[in-house]
């Protein structure tokens, strides 16, 4: 480690959840794209005397991301009010969830840049409705922003990390692990681009002592933590972390301590900039939500969570090495997205029949990347089969077929070697068609001059 402070980085990854109705009205939740204020109600808008029902879809969803990552589900749970005031929050409080969320103390591996494993513990998911969605503008040269409440009470889980990482590499990489559970699990596009995944890093370092086996850290956290807001891509997850941590060492380097903050990052200026002070639980006023009921669960409910669970990618990726033995890098590739794995493993049982090997398989799909969608395993596996009959002939084969057609084209022999490079060329499509084209031009042409020189 070449920096004298250590880096302490948790994540918090909001994810809107698949669902057809919003998480306490029966508005639509497909909202991106739609013109603004279209997909809102008395309930998402917080009118008086309108009264919120929750989604039981998205409370499942949520207990099952947790039973995914090895969280304990909640047998008791409950929402809460979390107060604060801005303009795309229309009831003056979210809906959210505070000291009873619905899954608690799970794990999340993974693979660093060293091929080395590390275990990202995670704190809690809970759930709660996203905001509205502000634009700023500028209208008569005046600054302006509108509010669009479509997105206001989308359903959103939120993911919270243990500060575990060390690393805005680290950091990118486990997002990308829970976008890929996310979207196993099916509860979820996780669109960075549509908004429907967002990442808060919260990042802090703490000082070390140079010694003479290396960097010595206190395990204490850092006396602040600054909060960066609302990143939608993973490469900005890793330079905002990036920008930030050098930006802290400056700070502590000058004897002071960093403001406990929230920051945005700036895109086209790749750096953090402040937005307000970080606030702390107790600044929300945090209280039972009086218009929802508590919430009581079963073992048995529980159990079936899990009974449900899909193979995940960690398990799909140890198969196809064990199984299939295919190398960590196809394996790796094959099972980023929970459709094509699947897609493989039914192309594989067709090519049992066809004796068409699993590997073979797994390179076509990862050189030729067919339309899943489009073609069926069982053609793909046709495909495949049809190209492996049609090899390229062997190296004997192919010059019998050279002197065939030396032999029988006497005059284009003799124009060749007049110096009439035509003449080559007739040869060569001759080779090509005795051969019924299982044979490189290149590789015909380069047999034939070395059989005619």
């Amino acid at each position: 480690m070449n920096t004298k402070y250590e880096p302490v980085i948790g994540l918090e990854i909001h994810i809107e959840l698949a669902t057809k109705s919003k998480m306490f009205c029966s508005c639509s939740a497909d909202y991106f794209g739609a013109k603004p204020n279209t997909h809102t109600c008395p309930v998402c808008l917080g009118l008086p005397g309108a009264m919120p029902k929750a989604n039981k879809k998205a409370i499942k969803f949520t207990q099952k991301f947790g039973a995914a990552i090895g969280c304990r589900t909640l047998l008791s749970s409950k929402f809460d009010r979390k107060n604060y005031f801005y303009p795309d929050l229309a009831k003056g409080f979210q809906i959210s969830q505070y000291d009873s969320p619905f899954t608690v103390e799970g794990l999340v591996t993974i693979k660093t840049e060293a091929e080395e494993l590390k275990r990202i513990g995670i704190t809690r998911t809970h759930l709660e409705e996203d905001t509205g969605k502000l634009t700023h503008a500028t209208v008569n040269n005046k600054r302006v922003t509108f509010i669009d409440f479509n997105r206001s009470s989308v359903p959103l889980m939120e993911i919270v990390s243990e500060p575990n990482m060390e690393s805005a590499q680290e950091a990118k990489l486990y997002a990308q692990k829970i976008r890929q559970i996310a979207r196993y699990l099916g509860i979820s596009d996780a669109d960075m681009e549509k908004g429907s995944m967002r990442i808060e890093p919260n990042v802090s370092l703490r000082k070390g002592t140079e010694g003479s086996k290396g960097l010595k850290v206190s395990k204490e956290l850092p006396p602040y933590k600054v909060e960066l807001k609302n990143i939608n891509s993973f490469k900005f997850v890793e330079r905002a972390i990036d920008y930030e941590i050098k930006r802290q060492e400056e700070i502590l380097d000058y004897g002071k301590v960093p403001v406990q903050e929230t920051r945005g990052f700036n895109e086209q200026k790749g750096i953090t900039v402040s937005q307000r002070s970080k606030e702390f639980a107790h600044d929300y006023r945090y209280f039972p939500e009086p218009d929802l009921p508590p919430l009581v669960f079963t073992n048995r409910e529980v159990e079936q969570i899990i009974k449900e669970l899909p193979e995940l990618p960690e398990k799909k990726y140890q198969k196809f090495i064990k199984k299939f033995n295919l190398s960590a890098y196809d394996a790796e590739i094959l099972t980023r997205e929970r459709s094509i794995a699947e897609y493989f493993e039914e192309a594989v049982k067709a090519g049992e029949k066809a004796k068409i090997s699993a590997k073979s398989i797994a390179n076509f799909i990862i050189n030729q990347k067919p339309n899943i969608e489009a073609v069926l395993p069982a053609d793909l596996v046709s495909q495949i089969y049809q190209k492996a009959k049609t090899a390229y002939i062997s190296d004997d084969d192919l010059e019998k077929i050279v002197k065939k057609v030396i032999d029988e084209n006497k005059k284009a022999v003799q124009d060749y070697k007049n110096g009439k490079y035509v003449a080559l060329q007739v040869l060569v499509g001759a080779v090509m068609k005795e051969s019924k084209r299982n044979t490189a031009p290149q590789k015909a042409k380069a047999t034939l001059e070395n059989l005619l020189n």
